[in-house]
């Protein structure tokens, strides 16, 4: 019989989903590896932006959460992390090079990187934009999870040297995101923080229907869009909904729409968390198009595909009966093969099968990870 592992996470936040989409995915992930009799350590940065009020999961019953305030603070948990079975560096991890370079400096266990944001790291790569992530690390890390599947794996073992490039997509929680009873608000709704390359799709599916159908009603939650975007006068603007929110949100909602980052749609096989999320919810979702959406939800039974705001108003002219037929349908699809469960299974069965190379390899292993013992570099 397997015995549990301790998986170390220096993630970007896990106590707060203000404006970003890796809380959630972080919680469902971790809480459903916890499920299984592993122990979870969680260590976030400190920062002004996710504290207050902005932190909405300051004590988790699922894992050891621990908010450091600097790398000097974090070195000071080397112990700990060295102790681990596996150390796991997020994407968008503040100084995130430095702390990668730390963990696999000074972990006995396996070291793994995992990327909610895969297209975005590699355009970033391309560019020599080292923010978070930079190209001579890769092959250090004994599993690269990534976000994206499909050519990009074999693009990170080929090009970039690691030594298993794994999809790791995100998925859902069910006892947290089910359908719910409620009264209808909008015919059309969106749920993410602003990003510049991802908006001007939201404006041709949300926004330019919203313009040309001002008897119907449209709602955009997120944070941080510029002050000078003209909504039209039919758009509820939510600045924030919180993730114990968002199954009413979804609910109150006749359609979804999936909106996805410029680098992800050209990568393909990048589903977003609120994909997930909207399914299990049974909320019809529209979505942009897209490789790879259609090997987790059938196109036209399972999900809407739009390139166009006349498709869009298409969509919404449904009969409610073939409405709910679709977000039905997309609820069994994800509850079949998309739930934190079976991500969680996923990672376990990675992880293990890293240490059993690890352990393979160790008569003749040549450590190829720099003498660095120190986030901030040598001492």
């Amino acid at each position: 019989m397997n015995r549990p592992l301790h998986l170390a996470v220096i993630g970007l936040s896990l106590s707060s989903s203000w404006g970003n989409g890796h809380a959630t995915t972080y919680r469902a992930l971790l809480r459903a590896f916890a499920d299984r009799g592993h122990r979870v350590t969680f260590l976030e940065r400190n920062v002004p932006w996710y504290a207050g009020d902005h932190r909405d999961l300051a004590e988790p019953d699922f894992c050891d959460l621990i908010l450091y305030e600097d790398t000097g603070d974090l070195r000071r948990r080397a112990p700990l992390l060295a102790a681990a079975d596996a150390v796991m560096v997020g994407s968008y991890v503040p100084d995130g090079v430095a702390v990668g370079r730390w963990a696999q400096a000074i972990a006995a266990g396996i070291t793994v990187f995992y990327d909610i944001d895969t297209p975005v790291t590699l355009a970033r790569l391309d560019a020599g934009d080292t923010e978070y992530l930079s190209a001579d690390l890769i092959p250090g890390y004994d599993v690269y999870f990534s976000f994206t599947g499909g050519p990009t794996l074999s693009r990170l073992e080929r090009c970039f040297g690691s030594p298993a490039a794994r999809a790791l997509y995100c998925s859902v929680d069910p006892k947290i995101y089910r359908p719910i009873m409620t009264t209808q608000r909008w015919d059309l709704s969106y749920l993410g923080t602003y990003s510049r390359d991802r908006q001007p799709m939201l404006d041709r599916l949300l926004l330019e229907p919203a313009r040309r159908a001002p008897e119907l009603r449209f709602a955009v939650a997120g944070a941080q869009y510029p002050a000078d975007i003209a909504w039209p006068a039919n758009v509820e603007r939510l600045h924030h909904v919180a993730p114990a929110d968002h199954p009413s949100f979804y609910a109150a909602s006749r359609f979804t729409l999936n909106v996805t980052r410029a680098d992800m749609v050209s990568a393909g096989y990048s589903p977003s968390v609120r994909l997930f999320e909207a399914a299990a919810c049974a909320t019809p979702i529209i979505s942009d198009v897209w490789e790879g959406l259609d090997l987790l939800l059938r196109p036209g039974s399972e999900i809407i595909l739009a390139q166009d705001p006349a498709a869009v108003l298409r969509a919404l002219a449904i009969s409610d009966p073939n409405r709910r037929a679709i977000g039905e349908a997309a609820q069994a699809r994800i509850l079949t093969a998309h739930t934190a469960a079976h991500r969680a299974a996923d990672m376990e069965r990675e992880l293990r099968a890293a240490v059993a190379r690890r352990a393979a390899q160790a008569p003749n292993r040549t450590l190829n990870h720099s003498p660095v013992y120190s986030v901030g570099g040598p001492q």
